[in-house]
């Protein structure tokens, strides 16, 4: 199969997707309404609640969800060929991840931009919002600690990346004064400025590394990073979101956005064709990279890109609070995730051009390749041309950096820049992660306030500066004492499992809240992906303690998710029990808003 030909049936899927079936749930399920003041408006402070221009918004907002996920996920699910990964990527993005995001966001914005465990408080019941919180923490640091280790390992003694990243700490503040301070709500005259700077920093960093004098400042062990990197999180989650988390993750954006954008642009002008088959041996199992079948783990491998929990997080986290209007949802929301699933489909092709030799000589220990029977094709030369031996690289990373490496030093005039993109992707993989540990440490912050609040209600006041900043460096050290210790990397496959069952949980109780507004009808549209999702989760997290964690002694892994498992089930079961006395028992009646509902909550 030809790349061209995937990457034009995504483009006309996700814009078909977009024009019916997404603005079909946003005008017809959810009924969005302009004139419904949202919390950014009711309930504006300055620092977290804080109205923004749609399209900033979703700059912050596709930044901070698109981690790992869309890039590794996808790399790694080549494993069972193209088309598994394909199909789940193009029907999954569409019915389920885009529905998942939408919903979300559009219950958090109802309920004054509140949290998903209490949003499942309001809409189910007290206990059903603690056993929620429970795992959306524990999700949330090991989610953060495993991207920050990720970044560790791609930008460790590499001036060119770490420069660029760095440079987009103090760029992102001068868009935030600017947009805030100098020129207020100029988002072009922003826009321009730091896309120029951007650039000037991308072209700069090769400079810099040639540089000894200069690489010293940019070149940090993977030690120091460990500390930076936390820090830069903490920082980010206390400061007013105006001034450094929203721009930086809107100017991360042109990055990632320029980057998929050119690499789409090198799939057109080369067309190459995909060597990985469609399908492989391992769909039934047995895989050098992933043990199980492709049902269910090509839905816990590939996340971020079809359909993901952490996005509940992020879209019951900062991005309610900066919504201008009720009518932006369907945009940042569906939008977003319909990009990211681009960024998935980009990915998938950046593995499945490699000859499958490379491909798993790359992806797979050298003792695990040395039984597959496979003979390396071009793997010296690829490394040759990187400057890096490549053998035994195991995570997805390097192998979608040589994929992209690969397509875009295919076009005649950049045919001897192979190092040059190779170091490039490396640095456009941090950037692309980073973005979403900070909105992270924000979230996971808030969460932690909340949970303080209860014992000293100070804590809940949103301008309570000491509040904030304890609350931050609490949470900060949670996950950031995993980065340095490295520790995360032993509970790292949980994290798959617990994120597709926060998603689907995710959906149950954006189903409640349908059901609740009197719209029933329509609750199959967020009900049937949720349970797919919770079933196919619960089969993979059940074959991975019994047939991989326990047999290799890994207790603490199959207790966490164990217990992931159970509270996650408990909400479900107490969701659908709610749904029952919301169909046989509710009756319509007229909320303060003035909306027919079945029942009223606060909101």
């Amino acid at each position: 199969m030809n790349a061209f030909t995937l990457v034009f049936a995504a483009l006309c899927l996700f814009a078909l997707g977009y024009r019916f079936y997404g603005l079909f749930i946003a005008t017809r399920v959810l009924r969005l309404d302009p004139g419904r003041p949202t919390p950014a408006v009711a309930m504006a402070d300055g620092v977290d609640y804080v109205k923004t221009d749609k399209f900033v918004l979703f700059g912050h907002h596709f930044a901070a969800i698109a981690a790992a996920g869309p890039l590794l996920g996808p790399v790694l699910a080549a494993q069972y060929g193209y088309l598994p990964g394909a199909l789940w990527i193009l029907i999954g993005c569409v019915l389920a991840g885009g529905v998942h995001d939408m919903t979300v966001l559009f219950c958090s914005v109802r309920h004054k931009g509140r949290g998903l465990g209490r949003i499942a408080s309001l809409e189910i019941g007290a206990f059903a919002g603690q056993a929620a919180s429970i795992p959306v923490l524990i999700i949330l640091i090991l989610t953060l600690a495993g991207l920050s280790l990720a970044v560790v390992g791609a930008m460790h003694d590499s001036p060119w990346g770490a420069f660029t990243v760095v440079a987009t700490i103090p760029i992102a503040v001068l868009m935030g004064l600017y947009l805030h301070v100098w020129r207020r709500g100029d988002v072009r005259g922003a826009s321009l400025m730091g896309g120029a700077l951007l650039l000037a920093a991308i072209l700069a960093g090769p400079y810099v590394a040639g540089h000894p004098e200069l690489a010293k400042w940019f070149t940090f062990s993977r030690k120091e990073l460990s500390i930076l990197i936390p820090a830069y999180g903490l920082v980010a989650s206390i400061l007013p979101v105006w001034l450094l988390l929203c721009p930086r993750d809107y100017l991360s954006t042109y990055l990632k956005i320029g980057a998929i954008g050119l690499l789409a642009l090198g799939i057109l002008w080369v067309r190459p064709d995909l060597s990985m088959p469609a399908l492989t041996p391992y769909i039934h199992g047995g895989g050098p990279i992933i043990p199980g079948a492709v049902y269910p783990f090509v839905f816990i491998t590939i996340a971020c890109g079809a359909l993901s929990g952490f996005h509940a997080i992020i879209g019951s986290g900062t991005t309610p609070k900066m919504i201008g209007s009720e009518r932006d949802i369907l945009f940042v929301g569906y939008g977003a995730m319909l990009v990211e699933g681009l960024v998935a489909i980009m990915a998938l092709i950046a593995a499945c051009v490699m000859v499958p030799a490379d491909y798993f000589a790359i992806n797979t220990a050298p003792d695990v390749f040395a039984t597959l029977g496979l003979t390396p094709a071009h793997l010296d030369e690829l490394s040759l041309a990187v400057g890096e031996k490549l053998t035994g690289r195991t995570g997805g990373a390097v192998s979608l950096a040589v994929g992209m490496a690969h397509i875009f030093s295919s076009v005649p005039i950049m045919s001897h820049l192979m190092d040059y993109w190779y170091h490039f992707a490396i640095m456009f993989e941090a950037v692309f992660i980073l973005t979403a540990v900070d909105t992270g440490t924000r979230v996971g912050r808030f969460f932690v306030q909340e949970l303080l609040s209860r014992a000293w209600p100070r804590f809940g006041r949103e301008k309570w500066w000491p509040g904030i900043a304890l609350s931050g460096v609490i949470f900060t050290l949670a996950w950031g004492y995993l980065v340095y210790t490295g520790d995360i990397s032993t509970i790292w496959p949980l994290f798959g499992m617990s994120n597709q069952l926060l998603a689907a949980c995710g959906l149950i109780i954006a189903t409640t809240v349908i059901i609740r507004l009197d719209r029933a009808r329509y609750a199959w549209m967020t009900a049937v992906p949720g349970l797919f999702m919770a079933v196919t989760t619960l089969v993979a997290g059940y074959q991975s303690i019994l047939g991989n964690y326990l047999p290799k002694g890994r207790y603490l892994l199959a207790g966490l998710g164990i217990v992931v498992m159970l509270l996650m089930v408990l909400v479900m079961v107490m969701a659908v029990r709610r749904w029952a006395v919301l169909l046989t028992t509710g009756r319509p009646t007229t909320d303060p808003h003035g909306d027919t509902v079945l029942a009223v909550v606060p909101d």
